[in-house]
């Protein structure tokens, strides 16, 4: 049974780091799929405040996560914006530990407050815990949610079907162009 997790789990970290397209330098088409990834999140009402007053924003278009027993984990790349400017790439892993079953794909924007917030993910130093609240963008209810600790975070779910009662976190990496 353990045996049979840790291949699991070590099948969802290979999956992030070999399924990803190796690229050299800047790619033209990656600025238009950048725009249209944060224009899909403008599109909700409820975030234009956030768009108009945060000094910075990462945006996730495709977010893959799965989960088996005891452990689960997922992964992503996006792009990294700086007073609307897009600066950089970035990806995200996650790793669950806990009761899950099944796969999702999701899109995740997370939005920056100051410029000492966009600073401390762009070094690496930025985690999302269990304790951070994602939340579902609907019509209208983002006017509700405000930052936490200079970060406001919204996930808008795909496609998939998961069942799970975790505890995880998500670590991002950052580089610039």
């Amino acid at each position: 049974m353990m045996k049979m997790m840790k291949i699991v789990t070590l099948a969802f970290l290979f999956a992030g780091v070999f399924g990803s397209v190796a690229r050299a330098g800047w790619d033209p088409a990656d600025e238009e799929h950048a725009r249209l990834s944060a224009d899909s999140f403008r599109s909700h009402h409820g975030l234009a405040r956030f768009f108009e007053s945060a000094y910075g924003f990462v945006v996730f278009p495709d977010v893959y996560k799965g989960g088996f027993m005891l452990f689960g984990g997922g992964h992503g790349k996006g792009y990294v914006y700086e007073q609307n400017n897009l600066i950089g790439r970035s990806s995200i892993t996650q790793l669950n530990v806990g009761p899950q079953l099944g796969g999702q794909s999701f899109s995740e924007i997370i939005f920056f407050k100051g410029k000492n917030d966009l600073d401390t993910f762009k070094r690496g130093n930025f985690v999302l815990s269990a304790q951070v609240g994602a939340i579902i963008v609907t019509s209208g209810m983002a006017t509700n949610t405000d930052y936490s600790n200079g970060v406001a975070v919204f996930v808008r779910p795909k496609a998939g079907v998961m069942a799970e009662a975790t505890v995880g976190g998500q670590k991002f990496s950052y580089k610039s162009y």
